[in-house]
């Protein structure tokens, strides 16, 4: 395979499909499968990078047996548990990573949906920071219904993130008390809420490449807007807790692949960024066009300064957008 004229055809509007021969990208030259990717992520999506933080709006006691969570009530992690945070306190957070140069923000909580009273907690707080910062809102709640999407549009998020997590082939060995079916089916109703969607996954899962692969493509088939990329890092108490940690080949060839099948969407690094030097800076030049970041709530392993000082300093744009930009 021609690596650089697949890269001119790609931006001229070719698309990697199901049942292409997609063999390639395992044995490709990272260096040059990188530098390609790297040339579709500016093609597309320019120089901008997309800043997100999250806060994790309740944490502990959830009902999925995801077999690499460390809040899955299935799993003996000892991880603190708490009710869903108050209003003020997500606020304050907001504002903090908002006066930082952040662009969006998400309450995230672990479990198959929110029971009555903490969603109306959810909806509260959004549209307490809606009023009160000029932050994009997103929202990871788990399979929401139709009416509870219309409410979270009401009260000001725009994002909703739902990860399928890996390929439908290797799904029921990571989760069996959800479907991968269960996921796509919330991201639908999602998008015919008028919702983009944030959706992505895990690796060092003990999946294949071709699992990657299999996921990257049926993430352009949903067309979602960001695809969140998580180097998996093995909790202690989690089954996968023996798994042995990803090279940074693996994930920038991860990354970069993900680039070539879905060139015009946010490549967003997630957790595991401490796996790959630098904080994932090569990333950034190989497909990777956005990132989670945040002064305490993530694995990045880089703060929000540090985030801001290394893109500004690779030349790339931070400055906030409005909405419709």
């Amino acid at each position: 395979m021609d690596i650089l004229k697949l890269v001119d055809d790609i931006i001229k509007e070719k698309r990697i499909n199901r049942g292409d021969d997609t063999d390639f990208f395992i044995t490709a030259n990272i260096d040059l499968l990188c530098e390609g990717a790297d040339r579709i992520r500016k093609h597309f999506c320019g120089d901008h990078v997309d800043l997100c933080s999250i806060i994790n709006g309740k944490s502990g006691k959830c009902s999925e047996n995801c077999r690499f969570c460390a809040q899955s009530a299935h799993n003996c992690t000892g991880v603190k548990e708490y009710s869903f945070l108050d209003k003020e306190t997500i606020l304050n957070e907001c504002k903090h990573n908002e006066e930082k140069g952040v662009h969006r923000f998400s309450i995230v909580t672990a479990g198959r949906t929110l029971n009555d009273a903490d969603f109306e907690k959810a909806v509260d707080a959004y549209s307490t920071l809606r009023d009160n910062t000029d932050m994009m809102l997103c929202g990871s709640h788990g399979l929401l219904t139709d009416e509870q999407f219309r409410r979270l549009r009401e009260a000001g998020v725009s994002r909703y993130h739902c990860n399928i997590e890996t390929s439908r082939r290797n799904f029921p060995n990571i989760c069996t008390t959800h479907t991968y079916d269960d996921k796509i089916a919330c991201i639908k109703r999602a998008m015919n809420a008028g919702f983009e969607v944030c959706s992505g996954g895990i690796i060092g899962m003990g999946e294949t490449w071709e699992d990657r692969i299999d996921m990257a493509i049926s993430l352009a088939e949903l067309g979602v807007d960001s695809i969140p990329i998580n180097a998996l890092m093995p909790i202690n108490g989690t089954p996968l807790e023996g798994l042995a940690r990803l090279t940074e080949d693996d994930i920038l060839r991860t990354v970069a692949i993900f680039r070539y099948i879905v060139p015009n969407a946010d490549i967003r690094l997630a957790a595991g960024r401490d796996l790959m030097k630098e904080c994932g800076k090569r990333a950034f030049h190989s497909g990777a066009n956005s990132t989670i970041t945040g002064d305490m709530l993530t694995t990045s392993g880089n703060d929000i300064n540090g985030d801001v000082g290394m893109l500004r300093a690779m030349g790339f744009d931070i400055e906030k957008r409005k909405a419709n930009e």
